[in-house]
């Protein structure tokens, strides 16, 4: 993160704390010790753990019965549901979510560009016993999912570029390279639509499409299925059912806009 931007230098403690919580986050609730937290953050453990008994005080972090452990805590998750809450393009797009999950029996996600990942904010899942891991606010390196590729392919090569990290480590053995990735983002400007052929999750394919009701194009939604249940007729129909959804959510959200 830049040091300054728009002339307003960064407040050390505060960009701190936002650090801690983003590493945190970024755990998937897992705790983790005050050594290895500050190795991460490269910064002295005293004033790490005055910042950490803090948030835990406070329950932005929580902490285990030794205090030598520590984990997100509670009040982020209530910031989080505020912002899914207070979304109105979220709000616009969720019947025709519910709809789609419904017609297709598959599960369905509507996601939003952030930085160079994917998070998901809205989930429908299959109805089906064999379905994909996935849960709001679950974070993904854009290149290696539908949903990402399709609003990366919205963008020039050039501005994909810049958005792309200076290393893509690979989620399987399927993801794309940087070479790889530039050529696919051509093929998903062509058709229309972005698939993730078992590059973020082996089994699975994914397809997305973005919802261009905005430039530069920020949000997706896709429909990820296992592949031993995927053949050539329900790939057309997930696709024309994404196709539908995909206008149906543009002209709501343009419509809640305009009012």
């Amino acid at each position: 993160m830049p040091e300054q931007q728009k002339g307003v230098r960064d407040v050390k403690s505060a960009a701190r704390t936002v650090e801690v919580l983003e590493v945190l986050g970024s755990l998937d609730g897992q705790p983790i010790g005050l050594r290895q937290l500050a190795e991460r953050m490269d910064v002295p453990r005293s004033s790490l753990y005055a910042l950490l008994q803090t948030l835990v005080n406070r329950g932005w972090v929580r902490t285990d019965p030794t205090n030598s452990l520590y984990a997100i805590g509670v009040r982020a998750l209530l910031v989080g549901t505020s912002y899914i809450d207070g979304d109105p393009r979220l709000a616009a797009a969720k019947p025709h979510l519910d709809a789609l999950g419904e017609q297709v029996g598959e599960t369905v996600h509507f996601a939003r560009l952030d930085g160079a990942d994917i998070v998901y904010l809205a989930t429908r899942e299959s109805r089906h016993y064999l379905r994909p891991f996935s849960r709001v606010g679950r974070r993904l390196p854009a290149y290696a999912t539908s949903l990402g590729k399709a609003i990366l392919a919205e963008r020039t090569d050039s501005d994909v570029e810049k958005l792309l990290p200076p290393e893509m480590p690979a989620l399987t053995e399927h993801t794309l390279d940087r070479p790889g990735l530039l050529a696919d983002l051509a093929g998903v400007r062509e058709r229309g639509y972005a698939i993730d052929n078992e590059e973020g999750t082996i089994g699975l394919r994914c397809f997305g499409m973005a919802l261009r009701y905005e430039t530069p194009v920020i949000d997706a939604i896709s429909c990820s299925v296992p592949i031993a249940r995927l053949d050539t007729d329900t790939e057309a129909t997930i696709l024309e059912a994404l196709s539908t959804a995909r206008t149906a959510i543009e002209r709501a959200i343009r419509s809640a806009t305009w009012r």
